[in-house]
């Protein structure tokens, strides 16, 4: 198999095990939410949350480095020296992993006290042991990948998600019957991350014996081979990590703000048991629903970043300024038609798969913000790919800043509201800066003369998917709500989406040189309909 052949086929595995990842995530917590009341989902909410930010701070952003440092060695022939930096981070991983853990387990009483949800307390603490093994799955996946072998990683991830999906939904289940409140079965859902870290180091330890093995019959390893020093390890593994780990963990962290200072800002104005429900609303369908736009943009944004890396390398401006917009335009024409239609048919969307109707428009606007998301997390991967990580950690730091501050006033004016708008001005905040420095490098324009068109596109295709959710709606006055919500939910998708693509071929915004360097998925999707063009549209192109 070819090097290049070998790079899609790793691609393609990690892209596929990261959303199946993805989609079970989401699936997981329809039946909890229909499973919990409030208290239930504003427990688990707050344990998964706080897992979801310590889990990349556990591991420091190591195994992205690892797996470099362990490609490079092993390309010079140097296998002794990678195998010292793979036992160093494994040492790492095993020091932190218990810290984290134990930190978690006793902080746990006092943070739940302080965001005034104290019934997350056995939530979290029942989450807290699968900070044990999951920093040294960490670097388990990286060294597989610096030796190229993506299926171990991908495998994984996958076992994990099923073990952490099945025993969470099937665990708050068995209590439910048991008759235990639901604090206990928030303890047992989050508990469910436990079993999927012993499924996924089950996996990695399988292929590590296996590898180990096939290793010691060729004879790799040499004896007395010269020791490299631990500490100049550590350091040359944190001076790549930690730019790396700060400027990745900005949508955790987001979500880590709003989920504990939700309550504590709303309680005074609406009363707890509403500030309550307005986090279990948030949690378990805003952010859940939310978390569809950014999976298939950032995929395909992202599998462009080692040829801007190359293109940066090399010097080569002019390919360089081509990727950067192809990157840009992608991630922003892909991720605008799923944002549209779940923002329009929002309250079908919540009537269909959740157990009311309750909380549509923070559904609505929480999935709004993405479009931000998916910007920040672009530009952020440009930035990684050009070797600017340091520059990305600090604009970040100041999105964050910015969110902190924008929480406390914009929701003593719009309560849960404002909390949203304050994510999205954070995403946007960071996009900005990120966007304000890559022009500085190279160049080049995301739609220049074509965000008329763009604009026309979104609010034609967005207005005719709001009138048909409208009129879906009314359907549930003839037959069952869920499969009139079903019905409306299809129908509006295919229209934003057909409705958005048409006007963007008929408005020129897309054009055939454009769609000719697009991966070949979206060619496949495209060409039949750049038929629709005028011609004149083409003869300007």
């Amino acid at each position: 198999m070819s090097k290049k052949e070998s790079f899609v086929k790793g691609t393609l595995i990690l892209a596929a095990a990261a959303l199946v990842a993805r989609v079970l995530g989401l699936v997981q917590r329809v039946p909890l939410e229909h499973l919990f009341d409030d208290i239930g989902n504003a427990s688990f909410t707050q344990a998964n949350n706080v897992y979801l930010l310590l889990l990349p701070l556990a591991t420091a952003g190591i195994p992205s480095t690892l797996s470099k440092m362990v490609s490079e060695r092993y390309a010079l022939n140097r296998p002794h020296e990678a195998q010292q930096v793979y036992r160093a981070a494994l040492i790492f991983a095993a020091i932190v992993g218990v810290l984290m853990s134990t930190i978690l387990y006793i902080a746990a009483p006092y943070y739940a006290e302080h965001t005034k949800v104290p019934e997350s307390t056995l939530a979290i603490r029942a989450i807290a042991p699968a900070l044990l093994l999951f920093p040294c799955i960490a670097m388990m996946r990286g060294y597989f990948q610096g030796r190229n072998n993506m299926m171990a990683g991908g495998i994984s991830q996958i076992v994990e998600q099923i073990a952490r999906v099945s025993t969470a939904v099937l665990l708050a289940f068995i209590l439910l019957r048991q008759g235990y409140s639901n604090t206990w079965m928030a303890a047992g859902a989050s508990f469910g991350s436990v079993l999927g870290s012993i499924g996924a180091f089950g996996v990695m330890l399988y292929y590590a014996i296996k590898l180990r093995r096939s290793e010691e019959q060729v004879a790799l390893y040499k004896t007395n081979e010269a020791k490299l020093p631990l500490l100049g390890i550590y350091k040359d593994i944190f001076k790549l990590s930690i730019p790396i780990v700060l400027s990745s963990i900005t949508v955790p962290v987001v979500n880590f703000i709003d989920t504990s200072f939700i309550v504590p800002l709303l309680s005074g104005q609406i009363g707890m048991a509403e500030a309550t429900q307005a986090l279990a609303i948030f949690g378990s369908r805003a952010q859940s629903i939310a978390g569809i736009p950014p999976v298939l943009s950032i995929a395909l944004s992202t599998s462009l970043i080692p040829i801007i890396s190359a293109a940066y390398a090399r010097r080569d401006e002019e390919h360089l300024k081509r990727q950067v917009t192809l990157a840009m335009r992608i991630s922003i024409l892909t991720g605008t038609p799923i944002v549209l239609a779940l923002v329009v048919s929002a309250y079908s969307v919540n009537g269909l798969i959740f157990s009311s109707l309750d909380g549509s428009g923070i559904v609505a606007m929480l999935t709004l913000g993405t479009i931000f998301q998916i910007t920040m997390m672009t530009t952020n991967s440009i930035l990684l790919g050009m070797g600017k990580s340091r520059i990305s950690m600090y604009y970040v730091m100041a999105g964050l800043l910015v969110k902190l501050g924008s929480n406390f006033l914009l929701s003593r004016a719009f309560g849960i509201y404002g909390i949203i708008a304050a994510t999205a001005l954070c995403f946007f905040i960071i996009t900005y800066l990120n966007l304000r420095m890559l022009k500085t490098i190279v160049p080049f324009e995301i739609m220049g003369k074509r965000w008329g068109g763009f604009t026309v596109a979104v609010l034609a295709s967005g207005g005719i998917g709001y009138g048909l959710n409208e009129a879906g709606v009314m359907l549930t006055h003839l037959m069952p709500a869920r499969l009139a919500f079903l019905i409306t939910c299809l129908v509006v998708g295919a229209a934003v989406v057909v409705i958005y693509l048409v006007l963007l071929i008929v408005l020129g915004v897309l054009s055939r040189q454009e769609v000719a360097s697009y991966p070949r998925a979206l060619q496949k999707l495209l060409k039949p309909l750049m038929k629709l063009q005028p011609e004149r549209v083409r003869t300007n192109e």
